[in-house]
Parts: C-alpha cells; structure tokens; sequence
C-alpha cells in the first residue's frame, strides 16, 4: 500500500447472531463497498478481516476492514491494521450506527466526541485519545419507550426499515467514496 492508503473501518459485532442489528450497519456498508469492487475480505492476523484495494483507475489506495472481535474491543485490531499499512489517524475512516440520528439520514464529521459509542471510544482509547479521525455516522434513530439502548442496537431494522435499508447502505456507500474520491467538504455538502 502506498504512504497515503486509508483505513475504512466498518463498526459492528461478529456472527450469525447480530447480522443484520443496527449496530451492524457499519459493516453491512462495507460489505456493499467490497461487492461493488469485487472483492472479498482476507483474515489477519490482528483480530481483523482486511483487504486492501483501489477505488477506481487511478482512485486512492484504500484498506477495508472489519473486526473479529465484539463492537467495545475493535480499536485494537483497527489500530494493528494502521500500523502495518503506516495510515495515519487523519487517514481513518470509521462507518457506525448513530443513535442521535434519524434513521436513513447520515453525517460525515471528523473528530469530535464518541457519543457514548462503545466502538469509537475503543478506537480513540487505542490513537492514545487522538480523535482527528472521520466518521460516517449512519442515523439509526432513538429507541422507542423505555427500551434501552443497548438493547435497541442489538435489534434487527423493523419491517418499514428493511424496505428503506438497501437503499440507505448504497447511499452510505456513496458518501465513503467520495470522501476518498473528493474531500470530506466535497462529501459533507453533497450528502447532508
């Protein structure tokens, strides 16, 4: 990989049991970015799935990756991954769900707080607290009533959501391309 290769790193937990949750989606996006490259994921040897690729003839080296582990202990495997391809914070792109966000509607940022965000808090614990990273807040809403949010994240998307969901992820998609395509202005005013 080249010195100015980015890490796009989708959030979830691993298994047939939160395929498909809201936490998941992160990584559901990533799987859309690698089915429209042609690729497919390689183990490592960090506690990650990985593979490197080229957005496009003449497109940014990028590498694509998901943790093995579960969504509280994924900055580990994300930042052996940084090391070895030398990606630097500012080069990390990191897709999750969001619960201040309403569902099908996604923010770009760089920096900031985790939120409350297990997986992003893990990340930024294992940049040693630099948190100058980008991240594609996917919306997946506030729970109903008086359910937690732990318990709502680990849900499957209700049956109106599913409809809205492929749709959503190819959109998602496009917003990570253009980050690395473009610049992460180009992408904010595009998909705000």
């Amino acid at each position: 990989m080249a010195d100015n290769a980015w890490l796009i790193a989708g959030l979830g937990n691993p298994g047939a049991r939160y395929q498909h949750t809201r936490h998941n989606i992160g990584q559901m996006v990533l799987d859309e970015l690698l089915d429209r490259m042609g690729a497919s994921y390689q183990r490592t040897k960090v506690g990650a799935k990985a593979v490197g690729a080229q957005l496009g003839q003449g497109g940014p080296k990028a590498v694509f990756a998901i943790s093995e582990g579960y969504m509280n202990t994924s900055g580990e495997p994300f930042r052996k991954v940084m090391d070895y391809f030398s990606v630097p914070p500012e080069q990390l792109l990191v897709v999750h769900d969001e619960l201040d966000i309403d569902f099908g509607r996604l923010k770009l940022k760089r920096g900031g707080s985790e939120g409350g965000h297990n997986g992003l808090k893990s990340i930024t614990q294992h940049l040693g607290g630099d948190r100058n990273y980008i991240r594609v807040r996917l919306g997946i809403g506030r729970p109903p009533g008086q359910m937690s949010s732990a318990d709502y994240v680990l849900q499957k998307f209700s049956a109106a959501e599913q409809k809205e969901l492929p749709e959503f992820i190819s959109r998602a998609a496009d917003a990570v391309e253009s980050v690395l395509q473009e610049d992460l202005t180009t992408a904010q005013n595009r998909f705000h």
